[in-house]
């Protein structure tokens, strides 16, 4: 399946713009909304290979970068000018897909920072949320804190990942999405860590653990929608 990408800028106020790439395949069911993680800008290898992949599979991507990385800063922003950067996003996916479905998340710092804007005020049509490993805690200090505004969500959650990620302990996440009840889905990728890279002794390989997120992920957008 082809698609086109087209570089767009998206103005926060009181901030500034931010850039942004929209990919559209050919005949897009929905659009994915995503955010990168703390480290890595829109432009890195992992978001490229989301936006491809999703793009085969006929859904139509818009990442973006969030204030700090566009200008190159190492810390991330507040968190009130990240759920601005998300809500101009989403806003900005509606004029250029205005016929259809949205669904908003993104790696990491990206979906989370996706989910708390969610929680405070619900983003206008956007019909799900899906992350692409949640950072439920600190790197190996298990705990649910970071957890808390989940409750206040009320559409419906994707949560994929992997089983190694030490930024998610399964046996603290696992009843975590148990509590939010049938809104919130957890699917675990076998042998992943927090980007879904397996071990060689997996007996399978990266591509193969990536496209069982990228096949997860659309299969659940395309039953959203």
């Amino acid at each position: 399946m082809t698609a086109r990408t087209t570089e767009l800028k998206i103005d926060i106020a009181r901030v500034g713009a931010v850039s942004a790439l929209l990919m559209m395949p050919d005949k897009p069911r929905a659009c994915y909304v995503f955010a990168h993680g703390a480290g890595a800008d829109m432009r890195h290898a992992f978001m490229d290979r989301v936006a491809a992949g999703q793009a085969e599979r006929g859904i139509a991507t818009l990442r973006y970068n969030f204030p700090y990385m566009e200008k190159k800063q190492g810390r991330p922003d507040p968190p009130a000018i990240a759920h601005a950067a998300v809500r101009m996003a989403v806003e900005e996916a509606a004029r250029q897909c205005p016929d259809l479905p949205l669904i908003a998340g993104g790696k990491s710092f990206g979906g989370r920072m996706t989910s708390q804007a969610q929680s405070k005020a619900p983003l206008p049509g956007v019909r799900g949320l899906a992350f692409l490993g949640f950072p439920l805690h600190a790197d190996n200090k298990p705990s649910i804190e970071r957890a808390a505004h989940l409750a206040a969500i009320d559409i419906p959650m994707l949560f994929l990942q992997g089983t190694r990620d030490r930024l998610a302990d399964l046996s603290y996440l696992q009843p975590v999405i148990a509590e939010l009840g049938a809104k919130a889905r957890l699917h675990e990728v076998a042998g992943g860590d927090h980007s879904f890279l397996v071990l060689r002794k997996s007996g399978r390989s990266n591509e193969e653990a990536m496209k069982e997120v990228l096949d997860t992920l659309a299969a659940w957008i395309n039953e959203l929608v």
